[in-house]
């Protein structure tokens, strides 16, 4: 009777052991696999943005038209809503340090598309804060409205020195390389981006085996104030041709209340003007590309009041002075440019804006039947912007 009672308590002891080993592996198995089990990746990530300009533009100068274009006989255009842009773009972050942007701005369909709509197309690779590499269709920094859009200047426009400078293959879209990144000086921080490109526009191939080899390095003196100072230089050849270009920039900010503030920007800058050069037949140049010089110069200070309602955030008002002479050595005829304007920003950043000013042009010689004429022309803008 002993030993059999003995028996079945074995037995149950034996069951017992069996069963918690087999819940044991059970457990040990479902553990094992949620351990091993790779979380889902990140990568890749969109970001969908765009801006939207539409306006209406008056001519307020006798025989000058809406492009500023001076008719001496004949009918011309006085008036005339636009749409300016119609940007689309995408970020696509492919890895945390690889990512690839494209914008096209719909609006150049207006116009001979082949060269024109497809804006940035680039690649970029973030090593570090220190070197960022870049390659592709991209605006190289040289200036300070290089670096951000155009939705967001303080004027109507970007200055009619960084389209001439992009005629000429410094600023605006170009095809190339570049190298970026920052660095602290002790307290101060340090930015610095090198590019070579092509320099003959957006969506071509280059024209010629020359190069532009451009650079922008500026120092972040005061974050508090926005007090920035920088340079930019470059140089290259075009045919064979040597050119340059210089331009130094600064940016300063008064906080006048807490809700009250003045910021200023302002740059200069001085390129050889082989654009010109280059597209004047040969019987008609009067001296070498190295006497084709383009010198420029802008201002903006800007009051900024900030409201900070729901749908009336701030107000601004602006007045860009800038003073543009494109061929200074041999045919000095310099441009001069008042842009005063009255902005309403009803959602953060710009998202939604209008825009209402005036743009007064001087030439110091009419030249009749041409741009080269005195211009007046009123602006109403307004602008919605995905970021």
């Amino acid at each position: 009777m002993i030993i059999k009672t003995t028996r079945n308590k074995m037995l149950t002891v034996l069951l017992i052991l069996f069963t918690s080993t087999l819940f044991a592996q059970d457990t040990l198995t479902t553990n094992t696999v949620k351990v091993i089990e790779e979380p889902k990746s990140e990568f890749p990530k969109f970001k969908i943005g765009g801006v939207f300009q539409a306006r209406y533009l008056d001519s307020y100068k006798k025989d000058v038209d809406v492009e500023g274009l001076h008719h001496s006989t004949g009918e011309y255009v006085r008036n005339t809503y636009e749409i300016k842009r119609m940007r689309v773009s995408m970020n696509a972050n492919l890895t945390e340090n690889l990512s690839v942007v494209t914008l096209v701005n719909l609006a150049d369909f207006k116009s001979d598309p082949k060269t024109r709509v497809l804006e940035n197309a680039y690649a970029q690779y973030s090593v570090s804060k220190y070197v960022k590499y870049q390659v592709g269709q991209f605006r190289p920094a040289f200036g300070m409205e290089d670096s951000y859009p155009v939705d967001i200047v303080k004027s109507i426009d970007f200055s009619n020195s960084y389209y001439l400078m992009g005629s000429n293959g410094w600023q605006s879209f170009q095809i190339g390389a570049a190298i970026s990144g920052s660095v602290d000086l002790e307290n101060v921080p340090f930015h610095y981006a090198v590019s070579m490109t092509n320099g003959n526009g957006k969506n071509k191939i280059d024209n010629n085996n020359g190069k532009h080899y451009a650079g922008r390095f500026y120092f972040d003196l005061n974050k508090k104030r926005k007090f920035k100072l920088g340079f930019s230089t470059g140089f290259g050849d075009e045919n064979k041709k040597s050119i340059y270009a210089l331009g130094l920039e600064a940016t300063y900010e008064i906080r006048i209340t807490e809700k009250l503030s003045l910021d200023f920007q302002a740059e200069a800058m001085q390129a050889t003007n082989q654009f010109l050069y280059f597209n004047t037949a040969a019987a008609n140049r009067l001296g070498n590309i190295s006497d084709y010089v383009l010198k420029g110069i802008y201002v903006i200070p800007n009051l900024h009041y900030q409201i900070g309602r729901k749908h009336l955030q701030a107000i601004d008002l602006s007045i860009r002075y800038e003073y543009l002479d494109a061929n200074s050595k041999l045919d000095s005829n310099p441009r001069q440019t008042l842009v005063p304007m009255f902005s309403i920003e009803f959602l953060k950043n710009y998202a939604a804006r209008l825009q209402i000013g005036a743009q007064i042009d001087n030439y110091k010689k009419n030249i009749p039947n041409t741009k080269t004429y005195n211009a007046n022309l009123v602006f109403v803008q307004f602008q919605c912007r995905l970021q």
